[in-house]
């Protein structure tokens, strides 16, 4: 079973990492590093990657009929942001729990979402 881990935060409770004290920045990285080579020695990992701040997103919205409108996000209302991903391969939904459970230690919000098979072909 596949499984995304989103990693989330607050906007206005995170500082931008390039302003973490080095000992901070350190032992966040050594997280990441030691979850990747667990799950890269177990074959659960399908893939990883952290995410640009937000103040460099951009949002695409159409109405699917105009050319696609893009602006710079995320919108002033957004009160959350994605940091980061991965994307495993498991067992099962309580091993998914465990790794989640892993990553809300760093994170302020962890969101885990199946990734189902796509839908037999009609």
């Amino acid at each position: 079973m596949q499984y995304m881990i989103l990693m989330g935060y607050k906007i206005e409770g995170v500082p931008p990492i390039t302003t973490w004290a080095p000992e901070d920045i350190d032992r966040h990285m050594a997280f990441q590093e030691s979850l990747g080579r667990e799950l890269q020695e177990s074959g659960e990992l399908a893939g990883a990657n952290g995410l640009a701040w937000p103040d460099e997103a951009k949002i695409v919205v159409s109405d699917g009929t105009s050319a696609p409108v893009v602006t710079d996000g995320p919108f002033p209302e957004s009160k959350e942001f994605l940091a980061g991903y991965w994307m495993i391969d498991v067992e099962d939904e309580a091993r998914a729990i465990e790794l989640a459970s892993q990553v809300v230690v760093w994170a302020e919000r962890v969101e885990l979402r199946e990734v189902p098979d796509a839908p037999p072909e009609q």
